[in-house]
């Protein structure tokens, strides 16, 4: 399965709806993010940011009279596996071993590195 990375403002989106763990229908998030966030979108502003996040994937959407209902498809655990192995599969070629490795070099903290011992021992 293909990951997309979310920008800063779809993210921001999804944190919203993944905080509700609920379907939202566009006036709704448009209301919220408005009133409560300071935003100042317009309608299509908006509909732009969540048809990429349908296109990533992120979210399906049903038709309800003449509104829209965005449902959340990937739960934010789901995202950020995704989201961690992407980068572990392109920065350090699949390899954790490369991952922490790469941490090491920079001095992992002794009271860390014994928690990381801890947690593969116990894997």
């Amino acid at each position: 399965m293909n990951f997309y990375k979310l920008s800063e403002t779809e993210e921001e989106l999804m944190n919203v709806i993944w905080e509700q763990n609920r379907s939202f229908r566009s006036t709704e998030l448009l209301d919220f993010f408005n009133r409560e966030k300071g935003k100042r979108w317009k309608s299509q502003t908006l509909t732009t940011f969540l048809t990429r996040l349908v296109d990533k994937g992120m979210l399906d959407v049903k038709k309800d009279g003449r509104s829209n209902v965005y449902i959340p498809l990937l739960s934010i655990k789901e995202y950020r596996k995704r989201e961690a192995q992407s980068v572990l599969d392109r920065m350090y070629k699949g390899s954790v071993r490369n991952f922490l490795a790469s941490l090491y070099d920079e001095k992992v903290p002794p009271d860390e590195m014994e928690e990381l011992k801890k947690w593969f021992s116990d894997k």
